[in-house]
């Protein structure tokens, strides 16, 4: 039997390409890729396709299922990856087999078994299972890195009425005598039912910073930074803070400069 090896980690595939060689029979690696563009390459330009591509799903330019959008794949495909199994869940449905790293040798002798039933049970003249489009949209939309989710408004109490007060429109929260306040552009103060480590997860860090124990604040609520004693820097906020100018905590002023500095 015969492969090529798409792998971007140099010890991961010479890893893989030592327990193909110790196969019984072994298996024979051809040629190895270490990106989507060699990968497109290096079946474009073979003369025939391998009995079966180890392909790695993360590659340093992208995701390997970029490779079935520019190049037709004639032969069976292994997947190797670090995912998750759970987030993988549609190859076994499709008959798809792939491997998690670190991978076990027991394991990559099971595929190879599988691979052989798989020809032995088909015609020799069978052209390789072609890889179902729809299942590889959904896993790759699994694999993508979800977005976080910011809070985008909230829900406060004005006497017995309830008033929505958008993310947009706050300027900052802070806390004062044990309770939460939401500080809006227009000037309007409202209690929330968040503690300000509570608020500090939900709200986006790109747009929010926690000065100290007692503001987190938004970056166009900061109208001026003045530098105080020690080092310390303090804000003028708008609305002004009840207690006037904020200062900056002393073990967050670094990250306060690389935060205004993005």
């Amino acid at each position: 039997m015969t492969a090529f090896v798409v792998e971007d980690e140099p010890l991961a595939a010479k890893r893989l390409t030592d327990m193909l060689r110790r196969q019984q029979p072994p298996v024979q690696v051809l040629a190895h890729a270490d990106s989507v563009d060699a990968a497109v390459a290096l079946l474009e330009n073979a003369a025939a396709p391998p009995d079966v591509l180890f392909l790695d799903i993360h590659l340093a330019d992208g995701l390997s299922f970029e490779l079935f959008e520019r190049v037709q794949v004639r032969c069976p495909v292994i997947f190797t990856t670090a995912y998750d199994q759970y987030a993988l869940r549609a190859f076994k449905v499709n008959s798809i087999d792939y491997l998690l790293k670190p991978i076990d040798e027991d394991e990559l002798t099971g595929a190879l078994h599988k691979l052989r039933a798989t020809r032995q049970a088909a015609p020799a003249a069978a052209p390789a299972p072609s890889l179902d489009a729809a299942v590889l949209a959904q896993v790759l939309q699994q694999l993508q890195p979800q977005q976080q989710q910011y809070k985008k408004q909230f829900v406060v109490k004005v006497g017995e009425h309830l008033k929505v007060v958008p993310v947009e429109q706050v300027s900052y929260f802070f806390s004062l005598e044990k309770a939460t306040f939401v500080q809006t552009r227009e000037n309007r103060r409202f209690v929330l039912d968040q503690t300000l480590e509570q608020l500090e997860k939900l709200l986006d860090p790109q747009q929010f910073f926690r000065l100290n124990r007692a503001y987190l604040v938004h970056h166009e609520a900061i109208q001026d930074i003045i530098h105080y004693t020690n080092s310390r820097l303090k804000t003028v906020l708008h609305p002004t803070a009840p207690e006037g100018d904020v200062l900056v905590s002393r073990e967050r002023v670094n990250a306060f400069r690389q935060w205004l500095d993005r």
